[in-house]
């Protein structure tokens, strides 16, 4: 499976833009704006949730995970009453997801987790000064677009590499130099 790319990321962000902009902007009369609030944060989350599954190169786990994140959402759907607070539930699934499936360590991860927290505070500075849902998600999800330019960091192949099997594992490397290093010690005897 090829890995996200940031145009691709870009084109993502433009349709999370302009759903988010027909959503905000005829919902809000028929169901309130509280209601239509949550429900563009659930949607958006899990079409980006599915996005991320769509394009991870593991295949373990995608049904639990989504699981997971379903439960999550409903569980914090009809807890928490914040709107900010049911928004960073959502951030931190995303980064989660991301995290186990897109990135190879746990450094990476941290660097995925600052991109999050800087893309929130983007979006949300942006959606404040243009007075704009597009605006805001548009550049929330154009942050969150970068996240395909996390290095490794020391990790000698990116974890779609050593899935793949074009990268040996280190463990199998070792093993294969201690069964040749026994060998060379048995014949010299």
């Amino acid at each position: 499976m090829k890995r996200p790319s940031f145009p691709e990321g870009v084109l993502l962000a433009l349709a999370a833009g302009v759903l988010s902009s027909v959503v905000y902007t005829t919902l809000p009369g028929i169901f309130g704006l509280e209601w239509t609030s949550r429900a563009l944060i659930t949607l958006l989350g899990l079409g980006y949730v599915l996005y991320l599954l769509h394009r991870s190169p593991e295949r373990i786990g995608r049904i639990v995970t989504l699981a997971g994140w379903l439960l999550l959402t409903g569980t914090s759907w009809f807890l928490i009453m914040d709107p900010l607070s049911y928004l960073a539930v959502h951030l931190g699934l995303i980064w989660l997801i991301r995290s186990l499936y897109h990135q190879p360590g746990p450094l990476a991860a941290l660097l995925d987790l600052a991109l999050n927290l800087f893309a929130v505070v983007a979006g949300l500075w942006a959606f404040a000064h243009a007075d704009s849902v597009f605006m805001g998600v548009w550049t929330f999800f154009l942050v969150q677009a970068l996240f395909v330019g996390i290095p490794s960091l020391g990790n000698p192949g990116s974890r779609s590499d050593t899935t793949t099997g074009h990268q040996p594992d280190g463990f199998q490397q070792a093993y294969r130099g201690a069964e040749a290093a026994l060998r060379r010690l048995s014949s010299h005897q």
